[in-house]
């Protein structure tokens, strides 16, 4: 192999190694995760010698999210456990039976037939069984909680919310990302909802970092991973 070959199979093999570190997973958190308020129109306030309207509060109303840009809490609150189990019998027999008679009155060949087949018995018998048996079970967890921000509010009041959180300590980086709709009605006292109640809920944590490294196949074996036909 001459050296201008050579040159080119080392520039595929580092290709090939840069977009296995750069490829990654696509986030299924509906985007942005994050916006600001929406401007306040510019009218004049209705202020008078004691009361002002850039600081009152209603003395009865909870200050609930209601507008684009704020934020509530979504205690993240997934617990999922799936079973199945299937199991198929069965069998069968059969048997035959059957025998020749010495005496037999067949002109020209009676006495040949006598000869060879007379007293010749035949028997015959079969079985089979089969038996399948299979079970499934799946359980998964997740808890915790994130703070989002209102990005959109449809027409029927209900609040699209999306939200990141990040952490980091030491070398290990996790992401916890969700995104959903969710009905001011179910928003309960400071500013809390769980994710049961959150409709088109998507939740993933990414983890990155050194025991990622050692959890993850290498990009040479997933390269030949792929293109294996066994």
């Amino acid at each position: 192999m001459n050296q201008y070959w050579v040159r080119r199979l080392v520039t595929a093999l580092a290709l090939c190694a840069l977009s296995a570190c750069a490829v990654q997973a696509p986030s299924i958190v509906q985007q942005p995760v994050s916006v600001r308020p929406q401007p306040v129109p510019l009218t004049v306030p209705a202020n008078g010698s004691i009361f002002q309207q850039a600081s009152f509060r209603p003395l009865f109303e909870d200050r609930m999210p209601v507008g684009v840009g704020d934020i509530l809490t979504v205690q993240i609150e997934e617990n999922t456990r799936s079973s199945l189990s299937e199991e198929s019998k069965g069998s069968r027999d059969a048997s035959i039976k059957g025998s020749i008679d010495a005496s037999i009155n067949i002109p020209f060949f009676s006495n040949y037939l006598e000869n060879k087949l007379g007293g010749t018995s035949l028997n015959g018998s079969g079985s089979a069984s089969r038996n399948g048996k299979g079970s499934n079970t799946n359980v998964s967890s997740f808890n915790s909680s994130i703070s989002v921000t209102v990005i959109d509010v449809l027409a029927n009041g209900n609040l699209a919310v999306s939200g990141e959180k990040q952490m980091k300590i030491n070398e290990e980086l996790e992401v916890v990302r969700l995104s959903g709709v969710i009905n001011p009605r179910d928003i309960k006292k400071g500013n809390v909802v769980s994710s049961t109640r959150m409709a088109d809920a998507r939740i993933e944590q990414v983890n990155q970092g050194s025991n990622r490294l050692f959890n993850q196949t290498g990009w040479l074996s997933r390269f030949f991973l792929t293109i294996l036909p066994f």
